[in-house]
């Protein structure tokens, strides 16, 4: 096992305890990132409960633009697999989604189910930029992206008339027999989804149309299952009074470390994502698959699932929780059985508030 401590190569021992050495001091924990795969999602969650740490993710900002517009307004989805397999229109909104793998397995292939099979499929796009190239007809968002759904949904419901270029791109969709309105919930924002899950319910008072969003490379989309079934709760919730409490804006581990307000941070990043910027400003373990020295105070590397080792993780093709086998397997622990010799550990030394899982 590769680890580091205050920037020292040493061996895995040394880093766990010190490890639970910054843990152990900490009165307001964080464990953040949880891009692993669902056995590590259940090991942060049981760390969480003992220490009386919060709970955020790496792709917060699109799973509660998501989460937010879900229990406002409901939601019209479709799954990769039918919009590729019925959808004769595919709305891309904004510029994200033109870099997923759905967009080539979109554009290379034509509807092979239901009314729409064996026709022509149009990509359509609105504020994509130059991403947007391929497109068959496409329209700005000078506005800004929502601003411009609520003009599609205006078009569409003959609030704004004219010879437009939005006017084109509501009568193509209206005209499909399935659309796809595809787009990335962080691009988009909570309000823009709300506007746009409003949009495909009015066309499907003629027509069938859908939402689809695509997955950033966190593991977000595991995670909300997990928080589901272990708290109750969706992923940001806090463990400091004993019970899961969901708060959205409390448990925003960037708010918490602006504020003044964690003194430990567990990064948990076995799936590769972005390093934040506060991660520098708090004293912090990282659990990592692209491990480097300076990333943390604590630095153990861990297995990348799928790759390392096997695992359950988000399958986006598929939407649904998968079990991916190792691809290269090597000696590397898994990102669990790291967070559960650290929970171990913790309680052995009586530096934990409850001795008990507390989900």
């Amino acid at each position: 096992m590769a680890a580091w401590v205050k920037g020292g190569a040493t061996d895995a021992g040394t880093a766990i305890e010190a490890a639970v050495s910054l843990l152990a001091k900490a009165r307001a924990p964080v464990i953040a990132g949880l891009s692993a795969d669902v056995a590590a999602i259940r090991a942060a969650y049981d760390l969480a409960g003992r220490i009386g740490a919060s709970i955020d993710t790496a792709g917060a900002v699109g799973t509660y633009a998501e989460l937010g517009s879900l229990s406002r307004v409901g939601a019209m989805t479709s799954t990769p697999a039918e919009a590729v397999g019925r959808a004769d229109a595919v709305l891309v909104v904004g510029a994200a989604t033109w870099h997923t793998p759905l967009i080539k397995r979109l554009a290379e292939s034509k509807p092979t189910r239901g009314r729409a099979a064996g026709s022509d499929r149009a990509l359509l796009a609105l504020g994509a930029g130059p991403e947007g190239s391929q497109a068959a007809l496409s329209c700005p968002a000078t506005g800004g992206l929502a601003e411009a759904v609520a003009e599609l949904r205006a078009y569409a419901k003959g609030h704004l008339a004219g010879d437009t270029l939005q006017a084109k791109l509501v009568a193509r969709i209206a005209a499909a027999q399935y659309g796809v309105l595809l787009y990335d919930p962080a691009e988009l924002g909570e309000l823009g989804v709300e506007m746009l899950q409003g949009f495909a319910m009015e066309l499907n008072e003629t027509t069938r149309c859908f939402t689809l969003s695509v997955a950033g490379p966190d593991q977000d989309r595991a995670v909300v299952p997990v928080a589901a079934w272990l708290t109750g709760q969706a992923p940001r919730s806090g463990f400091g009074r004993r019970v899961p409490e969901h708060d959205p804006w409390r448990f925003d581990v960037a708010r918490q470390v602006a504020a003044g307000e964690v003194d430990a941070v567990v990064w948990l990043a076995a799936l590769p994502v972005d390093r934040p910027n506060w991660l520098a400003a708090v004293p912090s373990v990282a659990l990592v698959a692209e491990a480097e020295a300076s990333l943390a105070d604590v630095v153990i590397a861990v297995g990348r699932p799928g790759r390392d080792l096997g695992g359950v993780l988000w399958n986006e093709q598929r939407a649904a929780l998968t079990y991916w086998p190792a691809s290269a397997p090597t000696d590397l622990p898994s990102a669990a059985s790291v967070l559960g010799a650290l929970t171990e550990r913790l309680v052995e030394a009586g530096a934990v508030s409850r001795s008990e899982p507390a989900c």
